[in-house]
């Protein structure tokens, strides 16, 4: 059976419906990935996140790293446990559900400019370089030193190297579904000619990584699907040549990496998306609002991941159809509503035993726990914020699929967004 299946293609735009098949089930496309960075969702069991229909999710290498190290067995497969020392499963806090690690690449570069001068993934305006920062950030990667072979840095007091031999190796033993490729990412402010570097970089980087990972197929006869990924900032030509190159090797799907202005992804989507093989999967690594998903979904993405949903309801911010509420403001006090009218999630719809004759969890209860001191009430706060954000986002995506199985993807997009208070 053929690892990904088109079942159906959008006759007005690039949007596709798709059916990815991994060992631990299939998952529908378009999906949403979540990121859960240590193999698990804080507040959440395997039990809470199915109840949000959650398809796919992705754990972080970098932080990931020791445990695996120090793993001695295939983290996914029990039977193997009785013969290892270490009893810990890296990923089993996400249940037997299909899984993702990304290289660790992203978070070397979140320690090159140091907690002054953050760089993230998208920076506002059109303008890919301002000169001065360039000067004066861009190029002092202090904290980092990028070779051939992969990145020497710092971290917690200790001299570590992460390169694409040794991401591949601790991504086989996190043992996720899908892995990625180790890649040169660089800032939303980096010019051409470093942009030009990056893409050579990574280009060599995915030939190493695709020899690695045959290599330890032939070793231990377990099969990950790996992902490229496409780099080339805000230049059409980079991003085309890395598409090419990337596109040209026997990787299992492709990720779209780097960083830019958030009016420039479907832009640079375009440019990539041609010189994609049609038959795999297409990832947008790290973009995840609502708008910018129906503009990756637009131009042919068929899954991407992002923190928002999980770090915003950490945080009491809910997301509606009609935008996004903050749940520990005061005038939800005495709200006995719940959070949605009409939503799904286990928030809106579970009754509990937290209000008076087991009351719906309203507005006012979740508010009053996410604001406790108290940490177990502060946990079921997070954990009903948590789940009904995250249902939310699959419920979304459920609807965006069934849109472009009626052909009605461009006019439920343009209802949406225009209810949507995304700005």
């Amino acid at each position: 059976m053929s690892k990904f299946i088109i079942t159906h293609k959008d006759s007005k735009t690039k949007a596709r419906l798709g059916v990815l098949n991994t060992p631990h089930g299939k998952i529908l496309t378009p999906s949403y990935v979540f990121v859960g960075t240590y193999g698990k969702f804080r507040h959440l069991t395997p039990k809470d996140i199915k109840k949000t229909k959650t398809q796919l999710v992705i754990a972080n290498t970098f932080h990931l790293w020791q445990k695996a190290l120090n793993s001695k067995h295939e983290i996914r497969n029990k039977s193997k446990i009785k013969n290892s020392n270490n009893k810990t499963l890296l990923m089993e806090g996400f249940g037997k559900m299909p899984t993702m690690t990304d290289s660790g690449g992203f978070q070397i570069l979140s320690l090159a400019f140091g907690d002054k001068n953050r760089i993230g993934k998208f920076i506002t305006g059109d303008t890919p370089v301002d000169n001065r920062l360039a000067k004066s950030v861009i190029h002092r990667r202090k904290n980092i030193k990028i070779t051939e072979k992969g990145v020497y840095f710092s971290y917690n007091g200790k001299k570590l190297f992460l390169g694409p031999e040794l991401s591949i190796k601790l991504q086989k033993k996190i043992g996720a579904d899908i892995i990625f490729a180790f890649d040169h990412i660089t800032s939303p402010l980096d010019n051409y000619s470093y942009n030009k570097k990056a893409v050579e970089l990574t280009d060599k980087w995915a030939k190493i990584s695709v020899k690695c990972k045959v290599r330890n197929e032939k070793l231990n006869g377990k099969h990950q699907m790996l992902f490229g990924i496409v780099q080339g900032g805000l230049f059409k030509n980079l991003r085309i040549k890395s598409a090419k190159s990337i596109g040209s090797l026997p990787f299992d799907g492709f990720g779209i990496g780097g960083s830019y202005t958030k009016k420039q992804i479907s832009k640079i989507l375009k440019w990539v998306i041609p010189y994609l093989p049609e038959e795999k999967p297409r990832h947008l690594l790290g973009v995840g609002k609502v708008a910018d998903i129906f503009e990756a979904v637009q131009n042919g993405i068929d899954m991407f991941d992002c923190v928002i949903p999980t770090r915003e309801a950490r945080h009491g911010r809910l997301y509606t159809k009609n935008g996004h509420i903050d749940i520990r403001k005061g005038k939800y006090a005495n709200d006995t509503k719940i959070i949605e009218k009409g939503c799904g999630c286990p928030a809106c719809v579970m009754k509990g035993t937290l209000d008076d004759e087991g009351a719906l969890h309203s507005r006012s209860v979740i508010r009053r726990l996410i604001k406790s001191k108290d940490k177990s009430q502060n946990a079921a706060g997070q954990r009903w914020c948590l789940t009904h954000n995250m249902w939310f986002f699959n419920n979304l995506l459920e609807e965006i699929r069934w849109s472009i199985q009626r052909g009605k993807f461009t006019e439920f997009k343009k209802k949406y967004l225009k209810n949507f208070n995304y700005l």
